[in-house]
């Protein structure tokens, strides 16, 4: 095939936009279990990968004046390709280091995810970026063709990005890993780079197609390391501790989002407030919604103790459920339902009402926006028996208030009656009530004698929130992700940090 043929250009134009996105999409993944997948790191990820593209379209132009070689294209390319069959293996020890030497994991995530996408990601996609203009260049033989020349080749590079899109995120990724679709990537890459080069590129094809058959091993290895995988939705580790506790992390790995022992329900975390709540109903507790059941922690202790009612457990990613059944005693609970759905659509779609409806479906420590708004809280509202209870685990840091007062302030508009228990250093239960409740102090000799305590330290620490936000939060305007940075930034600032405990530490 000619070096310059339309043919042999286009089927690189089509596959460098391809090797771009997926490497972006693999990117993501790649980060998620040291830095989280907040709208911050997003931010990094698709601010620097625009950024390497522009480098590299001026670049491109440049070189492709001086030097309009084919020769020079396909080297770039297969340059870029090796690159990227490089970053998974050099990754794990750079990204272990990166986490290691901040000084806290909110820190981590501004600083540390902007880091590596510019030098594990950048100068792949800057070469990358060289080659629409530098194909172009070559193509046009005649000036009167060239507008049809360019339009021709961006849309073959940006059909390859939808490509490299949606085939990494719904096909490789949860089929083969992280690892394997970055060398499956570079593998395209180096292909396209040979039809420029000549068939002696294909050794090199051969030889990263060679490196998939390398296993992935653990991501990030730690003592105790049960279990580990990357689902549709996220980066799954199940670790367990020298005293028998097994912990469920998530993403960014800080976080702690279910707990089991063996010998005991009751965890010493943010799980256990719940079970304080039921005896404010005035009535036996009968139906449970949980939205964001994870490993299934609060679920299996309602069955001990409130073992009379039936509990909906909603958790949006299936091998969450699957891990809680494997390693968190999630079939404890013989009335528990489990429902692999988000936690809005499936509020609006049942038709059951509830008691109590825990609302814990977050990504440490970002509320998702669409579970702090108006129109979330009258849906809640709408679900639940007459006198039911709706309870919120709102993250924060110790002397800021704002995220749970923004809440709180929404929720007024929505519930006429709304306390909220500061229970964890770094966590509140928000609880908004369809009737009047009851005196928190009237319900502390009621319940479960093993809940006493939590019941006791409710009446303590419980406070009423009167006043309505001026400006409630909406599906059109919830800003939680800036304030909940801003929270953790200037927390961090102040030389706080956040460790394993973020989660389970009792006050």
């Amino acid at each position: 095939m000619d070096r310059r043929s339309p043919a042999a250009l286009s089927l690189l134009v089509f596959g460098a936009g391809t090797g771009s996105l997926a490497a972006e999409i693999a990117a993501s993944r790649l980060l998620a279990p040291y830095f989280g997948s907040s709208t911050i790191v997003w931010a990094n990820l698709i601010g620097l990968v625009l950024a390497a593209l522009a480098v590299g379209y001026w670049l491109g132009g440049r070189l492709a004046d001086r030097r309009p070689d084919p020769r020079l294209l396909g080297a770039l390319v297969l340059a870029a390709a090796l690159w990227v069959a490089m970053t998974p293996f050099v990754a794990r020890p750079f990204l272990d280091a990166t986490v290691r030497n901040l000084d806290t994991a909110s820190a981590g995530a501004v600083i540390g995810s902007f880091f590596a996408v510019l030098l594990l990601f950048a100068p792949a996609v800057v070469v990358l970026g060289t080659v629409s203009p530098f194909a172009i260049r070559l193509a046009i033989t005649d000036v009167k063709s060239a507008g049809a020349v360019a339009g021709r080749f961006y849309a073959l590079s940006t059909i390859g990005s939808l490509l490299g899109t949606f085939l990494p995120a719904l096909v490789l990724i949860p089929l083969i890993g992280t690892q394997r679709t970055l060398l499956v990537t570079a593998a395209v890459l180096a292909l396209s780079a040979s039809v420029l080069l000549g068939r002696r590129t294909l050794v090199a094809v051969a030889a990263v197609a060679a490196l998939a058959l390398v296993p992935p091993g653990a991501v990030k290895a730690e003592p105790g390391l049960l279990h580990e995988e990357e689902s549709e939705y996220q980066f799954i580790q199940v670790l367990e501790r020298g005293d028998g506790r097994r912990l469920l992390r998530l993403n960014e790995g800080v976080a702690v989002h279910s707990i089991w022992r063996d010998d005991a329900v009751l965890t010493g975390g943010v799980w256990d407030a719940f079970l304080a709540l039921p005896p404010l109903l005035e009535r036996p507790l009968e139906s449970v919604a949980i939205l964001g059941n994870a490993g299934g922690t609060t679920a299996r202790a309602l069955g001990v103790h409130y073992p009379g009612a039936e509990v909906d457990g909603v958790e949006l990613d299936p091998a969450v459920s699957e891990v809680g059944r494997r390693y968190f005693g999630m079939t404890d609970n013989p009335r528990l339902r489990v429902h692999d759905a988000d936690a809005r659509p499936f509020l609006r779609a049942t038709d059951g009402r509830y008691d109590l409806i825990v609302a814990d479906a977050y990504h440490q420590p970002y509320v998702p926006f669409y579970l702090a708004t108006r129109e979330f809280f009258e849906l809640a509202r709408d679900r639940l028996r007459p006198g039911g209870i709706l309870a919120l685990n709102v993250a924060g840091v110790p002397g800021d208030t704002t995220l749970r007062d923004e809440i709180t302030g929404t929720l007024r508009h929505e519930f006429d009656h709304v306390w909220v228990w500061p229970a964890l250093r770094f966590n509140s239960i928000v609880v908004a009530f369809d009737d009047e409740p009851p005196a928190f102090a009237r319900v502390v000799d009621d319940g479960p004698e093993a809940l006493r305590p939590l019941r006791e330290l409710l009446a303590q620490q419980a406070f009423r929130v009167d006043g309505r936000s001026p400006d409630p939060w909406t599906d059109d305007r919830a800003p939680v992700e800036w304030v909940t940075d801003k929270m953790i930034v200037e927390y961090a600032a102040s030389g706080g940090a956040l460790d394993e405990d973020f989660l389970p530490t009792r006050p």
